[in-house]
């Protein structure tokens, strides 16, 4: 069955059709230029774009256009197409790349051979990019890894561990900069030395959250930032369901980690499923509100994870099993466990143990007994530990594998 590409098919009727007679025509202004002026324009957006471009024949055709022409337009109406015709006269194609150019930021459009492949099969494809860092072929293969901004402790470990292990696999780590669980994703794939594109709620000279600047520079120079934002556009609550569709359009799957059933990551998943991109979610913990969403998906049909293994499953066609298995020995030896320093001393005193009874466990590491229970919770929920009959605690086997290191935060 072939695929019908909303941007493809703009283009097609761009050259087939002649403009109407009605018409301002703009002859110095380019295709590109066109979707430059008109991602500026408000009241109008990709969809409402399309229309216009399917009957005045192209995007150049849409900028020239009489009010008269823009109203007849099916889902237009006269007040869009006064406005329209009202914001003539601070479209400036040019000002706008040189301005995105200070930031050391390009624009890309559809009809640039850049502009990503995934997001022109999307029914609302962004009408021009505006990215900082570098876009490869290769981040076709990309997982976008999703989540609450206050994310409990042990989602942010979830976050790190599957985002570190999905990069090193060869996924590209996409996600939205923001706090909490895009934030781990990120600086896990980082961490991998993978790839990682962070697609923004606002202008690309409005970051936010202000503290994930050094984070976004480290981006840029292993993937990319990207908005579809003009310069300015502060973002804001109606700003990030667009972006939204964009970190799931780039990706072959969503994986939710921790989110709220009327969260920004349910909405990903939304849009994802809407777009015939695969689901998945890993599981929290019932008594926590952050944990709903993810369990919702996980009772709809989203894929249940666990471990790489579960990601790799979710995508047969580009990892058959005989891939599955390698990737998944390789990821045990080479995986990193960032603990904080009170975790690392319980790792520490079982390491050379099969395993050992709660209160010797207390006198090795010198901690009360309250504080050993929170953290053998804590060490649990990160797969970490498994608590045995007679209160007696041990470390998983595959753990001894992994390369350790504490973090200069308490718990």
């Amino acid at each position: 069955m072939r695929t019908r590409c909303p941007m493809a098919r703009m283009a097609r009727r761009s050259r087939s059709r002649k403009p109407p007679p009605c018409l301002e025509m703009k002859p110095d202004m380019t295709e590109r230029e066109a979707y430059i002026v008109l991602n500026q324009t408000e009241n109008i957006g990709p969809v409402r774009v399309r229309a216009l471009c399917e009957a005045l024949g192209s995007p150049e055709a849409v900028v020239g256009a009489s009010s008269a022409a823009l109203a007849a337009v099916r889902g237009i109406g006269p007040k869009v197409a006064e406005s329209i015709v009202a914001q003539r006269k601070t479209w400036n194609a040019g000002r706008e790349e040189q301005a995105a150019a200070k930031l050391g930021a390009r624009l890309i459009t559809p009809v640039d051979p850049d502009y990503p492949a995934p997001l022109k099969t999307l029914y609302d494809p962004p009408l021009c990019l505006y990215v900082r860092g570098t876009l490869e072929a290769k981040d076709e293969q990309a997982l976008a890894v999703v989540g609450t901004r206050r994310a409990s402790h042990y989602g942010k470990a979830q976050a790190e561990r599957l985002a570190y292990l999905a990069a090193k696999s060869g996924f590209t780590i996409v996600s939205g900069l923001a706090r909490g669980i895009d934030t781990e994703a990120h600086q896990a794939a980082l961490k991998a030395e993978g790839r990682t594109l962070a697609v923004l709620g606002g202008g690309m000279d409005q970051l936010y959250p202000p503290e994930n600047r050094d984070l976004a520079e480290r981006i840029c120079a292993s993937g990319a930032l990207l908005t579809e934002f003009p310069l300015g556009r502060k973002p804001d609550r109606t700003t990030f369901p667009y972006r939204n569709r964009i970190v799931s359009g780039l990706s072959k799957g969503v994986l939710v980690i921790e989110a709220g059933l009327r969260s920004g990551a349910m909405n990903t998943a939304e849009q994802a499923l809407e777009q015939g991109r695969s689901v998945m979610a890993v599981p929290g913990r019932v008594d926590m509100e952050c944990a709903r969403g993810s369990h919702r998906l996980i009772q709809n049909g989203a894929r249940l994870v666990e471990g790489l293994p579960d990601i790799l499953k979710e995508f047969e066609f580009l990892f058959p099993p005989g891939e599955q298995a390698r990737l998944v020995r390789a990821q045990d030896a080479r995986q990193r466990l960032t603990l904080a320093p009170a975790e690392a001393a319980v790792v520490r005193a079982l390491w050379d143990e099969p395993e050992l009874d709660f209160d010797v466990l207390i006198r090795r590491t010198n901690l009360t007994s309250a504080r050993l229970m929170t953290l053998a919770m804590q060490l649990e929920m990160k797969r970490v530990i498994r608590r045995l009959p007679g209160r007696r605690l041990a470390l998983l086997d595959e753990i001894r594998h992994w390369e350790i290191s504490a973090t200069d935060d308490p718990v």
